[in-house]
């Protein structure tokens, strides 16, 4: 299949026509595919432009697809799509209901707001929360909104990889906070710059000291990882952050043998896109699996590996460092082979933020460090009803977590928050969706490769990558930002100024 402009033209081969089935067939595969460029275009939440597309691939998983398996994975996309979108309608319809319903009926906002619904955690899940609570809750409602996250801008994990490897677009990583609350009732939310050490049956405790009480709580605290870069810069405030990412792209620049260890998302994206920048180089990418990308379909892990060894890489697969000599500039296989490096990259070690919570629920802490919970996303503790989790650290069975699924979980929170504050029982439920788990996977500097599937078949859509800061742009107007607008960066080059004079 082809996608030419506006047009779609299906190259692959046909059955031939007979009667009603066929009819439908073609209905419904007409209706989905026009679908699908909308879906391709969402693949980040933040983007909504059509991809320069050059060709749609419909690849076998286990099986050979029969007549109606590719329509129904269209017809599927679409239904998943109307969900969704549904859902961003209904709430979007109950904001505008409650902003009517004040100035038609004159009701005033209370004086006071003396309960809080506090927030821990303010990147996909926890940000998308608090916007939606504060556009649903009614104005004069006695409930807060309050944000307790230590970072000093939202954090748009999917370009660090990219902005490890080139130059120029560090700052266009961490996007400032407020863009979404800019709109929010008076009073109806505040913002905490802290972190959460501690949590009991009605307040969290800060590291300042501080206790904040709360009515309901929601727990969106994400993944954590100690070794840092490409997947986080493990700072809180972003001019230490953009230092690291150039630090990080002054060593790969320097490095003629790398080795990077992980064949996720985040291994393939970095090794990519640093060998098809530093063509001379020697970058090796171990992965312990029998595949890269081995959460996804094998045409995706196909494509993927067969795009590494293009630009030159080398890929180890069923293999895992054991130890490494940065002094010797070696590292050592499982299996004895040695491996020369200058430079060692460790994409591996994400794990859920959840140790604030062991001492309140340690029985709700899974083996992988999860929160457990209830399908309606509260924890899996019925002395805790009003503790709700979203995002990552959320233990939702999604297979491949990202903003997508943590966004639709942060809307089931804030529908049945409302609801208890309505004096009503939860019953808006989370359930993990595949369609959840497309991903768009760049394979070097300008090339991309967008990949869904149900576990029969998988749709492989390659685009041509032209933008080298990817998606950031939109990233920034998405979250209510102008790009690349950032007071606070002003200020600390300003203070940079006046020390260097």
């Amino acid at each position: 299949m082809v996608l030419q402009g506006w047009c779609v033209k299906d190259l692959s081969p046909r059955p031939k026509p007979f009667g009603k089935i066929c009819c439908l067939r073609r209905l419904i595969s007409a209706l989905a595919r026009s679908y699908l460029i909308v879906c391709i275009c969402t693949c980040h939440r933040f983007s909504f432009h059509l991809l320069p597309l050059t060709s749609v691939h419909l690849r076998q998983q286990r099986y050979r697809p029969t007549m109606l398996e590719k329509p129904l994975l269209y017809a599927r996309l679409f239904l998943w799509a109307c969900r969704v979108l549904y859902h961003m309608g209904r709430q979007k319809a109950i904001a505008s209901w409650n902003r009517s319903t004040l100035g038609l009926l004159g009701s005033s906002p209370p004086v006071e707001r003396d309960r809080n619904i506090v927030i821990v955690g303010a990147n996909f899940a926890g940000y998308h929360c608090a916007k939606i609570l504060t556009d649903i809750l009614p104005l004069n409602s006695r409930y807060k909104v309050v944000v307790v996250e230590p970072n000093s801008h939202f954090q748009f994990t999917w370009v660090l990889p990219r902005f490890c490897v080139v130059k120029g677009h560090e700052h266009k990583a961490y996007v400032p906070y407020g863009g979404q609350l800019r709109n929010a009732p008076e009073g109806s939310v505040e913002w905490i710059r802290d972190r959460v050490v501690d949590v009991s049956t009605d307040n969290v405790k800060l590291q300042n000291g501080q206790h904040v009480s709360y009515d309901y709580l929601v727990i969106a605290t994400g993944s954590e990882i100690d070794g840092g870069l490409p997947t986080r810069a493990n700072t809180t405030e972003k001019r230490e952050a953009v230092r690291l990412l150039q630090e990080m792209q002054q060593r790969i620049e320097a490095a003629g043998k790398i080795v990077v260890v992980g064949g996720g998302a985040a291994g393939v994206e970095l090794t990519a896109d640093a060998q098809h920048k530093y063509p001379r180089k020697k970058i090796t990418l171990v992965h312990s699996r029998s595949a890269v990308m081995h959460r996804f379909g094998k045409g995706l892990q196909k494509a993927a590996l067969e795009a590494l060894e293009t630009l030159g890489c080398e890929v180890v697969l069923n293999d895992r460092v054991v130890s490494e000599d940065a002094a010797a500039k070696k590292v050592t296989l499982k299996s004895g082979r040695v491996i020369e490096c200058d430079l060692f990259i460790n994409c591996t070690g994400q794990k859920p933020a959840s140790g604030f919570l062991k001492r309140l629920a340690p029985g709700s802490i899974t083996e992988t460090g999860n929160i457990s919970v209830k399908p309606t996303l509260q924890i899996a503790d019925d002395n805790l009803p009003n503790i709700y989790v979203c995002g990552d650290v959320a233990d939702t069975k999604t297979p491949n977590p990202n903003a997508r699924s943590a966004s639709r979980q942060a809307s089931v929170v804030a529908d049945n928050i409302l609801l208890e504050t309505q004096g009503k029982l939860p019953r808006y439920t989370y359930k993990s969706d595949w369609a959840d788990g497309q991903i768009l996977l760049t394979l070097g500097l300008e090339r991309a490769m967008m990949h869904c599937g149900d576990g029969k078949a998988e749709l492989l859509i390659e685009t041509k990558e032209k933008e080298e800061e990817l998606m950031a742009a939109r990233a920034w107007t998405g979250l209510g930002e102008k790009p690349y607008e950032d007071a606070y960066m002003d200020a600390e080059n300003a203070k940079s100024n006046e020390s260097a004079v």
